[in-house]
């Protein structure tokens, strides 16, 4: 996929991730790139062109943690703008976000995140996650 202008982007960019739980375990990658860099949060990235929702969901999971998982059913469409200082548009990204559960693979962080881990909830306590994380999580139904 040629590079795409995530900084000051020309138009809104579609990021879809996928909430993937285990038991009482959660799929977690530690973001090595802005506007979420060193955050915890769920694996996910881009759609490419051509490709549908579900199928992105499952390769971004593939790609960033080594986890082969199936989508279960979508849990949230959000918005997440980020403005700089002068109050421009520094990035603009619409997540379509799935909740999914594991059927296969090896935890291995992917290249373009820091870390990929298995978390408890109770864990996110001490971790620095990203601001849609709880959201999510409440969707669905794992935090109360």
């Amino acid at each position: 996929m040629p590079e795409v202008q995530r900084r000051y982007p020309p138009c809104p960019l579609v990021g879809v991730g996928v909430l993937v739980v285990d038991g009482e375990k959660i799929l977690l990658v530690k973001r090595e790139s802005d506007p979420a860099k060193g955050r915890w949060s769920i694996p996910g990235g881009l759609l490419e062109v051509g490709e549908v929702l579900k199928e992105g969901a499952k390769r971004e999971a593939k790609e960033e943690t080594g986890i082969d998982v199936e989508v279960d059913e979508l849990l949230d469409v959000i918005d997440n703008i980020v403005c700089d200082e002068e109050g421009r548009v520094c990035y603009h990204y619409v997540l379509v976000d799935f909740l999914g559960h594991p059927v296969g693979g090896e935890l291995r962080p992917g290249t373009d995140v820091k870390e990929a881990r298995w978390a408890s909830i109770q864990e996110l306590d001490t971790l620095t996650t990203t601001k849609t994380l709880r959201r999510l999580l409440e969707k669905a139904k794992l935090l109360r």
